[in-house]
């Protein structure tokens, strides 16, 4: 997938807010979060961040576009606390299904979120547990652990054929607590 194909799929469930904070969690090499920035535009701020500091690399390098949000990488494990500011919004692109323990990840995630922001989740649907998804998590896993870690009931906003096998969904759920 590209930039703009991954902007296509989450533009829909980013809201857009002057001056708005936002995370790529697993951010790998940044498809994602410059799709995010280009959605977002100048004056937003986003944290990609991912364990991987060679996936990272590539999003150390300035923005090219002066309408596109600014980016900043850090190394860091996504379950564990990451120390940024209160966030407008998250997005989670192909990550937990390589958490063993989405419930706990899924809180920790709201934590983050300032009152009313938004996860926006993109993940596989109806997936088999294999060494490329290990731990799947369909939209009907997210709609049950969604409430119990602070976030509202996920809605689905778009779907897409995988290049891998399967469907693709996206899904937002805001913070409630």
């Amino acid at each position: 997938m590209n930039e703009r194909d991954a902007a296509a799929l989450i533009r829909a469930a980013v809201p857009v807010a002057p001056g708005a904070a936002w995370a790529d969690l697993g951010a790998g090499t940044g498809v994602f979060t410059r799709a995010l920035a280009a959605i977002l535009g100048a004056g937003c701020q986003i944290f990609a961040v991912d364990a991987d500091e060679r996936a990272l690399a590539s999003l150390r390098a300035p923005a090219s576009g002066a309408a596109a949000a600014a980016v900043t990488a850090r190394r860091a494990d996504v379950t564990a606390p990451l120390g940024l500011p209160p966030l407008d919004g998250v997005v989670m692109a192909n990550v937990l299904h390589f958490i063993p323990d989405a419930a706990a990840e899924l809180a920790l995630v709201a934590a983050q979120l300032a009152p009313g922001g938004r996860l926006v989740l993109v993940e596989y649907e109806g997936r088999r547990p294999s060494r490329w998804v290990p731990y799947p998590v369909s939209f009907a896993d997210f709609q049950r652990l969604a409430p119990a870690a602070g976030l509202s009931p996920p809605r689905l906003v778009a779907t897409r054929a995988s290049a891998f096998g399967g469907e693709l969904y996206v899904a937002a759920a805001d913070r409630t607590r």
